[in-house]
């Protein structure tokens, strides 16, 4: 079974170590599991933002995009990646290892 990462991002901030961790992640053979939260969905609308399609699984805090005025659709956000924070609970215990930006 490959390792995972969970990663969590609640910061508008650090899309670079994001997109950069995900990479080394994926060269490393790691699956990585992004939630986006709080005012990290706002990273959503960076054009960067589409690097991270096919690196990770996505996911956003249906309420905090909502909240932020955010519409879907987001390049590599299924519909039901608009999810609670649940989704982030079971990040965490699904994955290896948890990082939070």
């Amino acid at each position: 079974m490959p390792k995972s990462l969970g990663v969590l991002v609640s910061s508008d901030k650090h899309l670079d170590k994001v997109i950069n961790l995900c990479k080394a992640a994926k060269n490393k053979g790691v699956e990585t599991t992004l939630f986006f939260t709080h005012t990290g969905t706002l990273l959503t609308q960076d054009p960067r933002f589409t690097e991270l399609d096919g690196l990770a699984h996505l996911s956003l805090c249906n309420v905090g995009f909502e909240s932020h005025g955010l519409e879907p659709p987001v390049p590599g956000v299924g519909e039901k990646d608009y999810a609670t924070q649940a989704r982030n609970g079971e990040m965490i215990e699904d994955c290896d290892r948890y990082v939070a930006f």
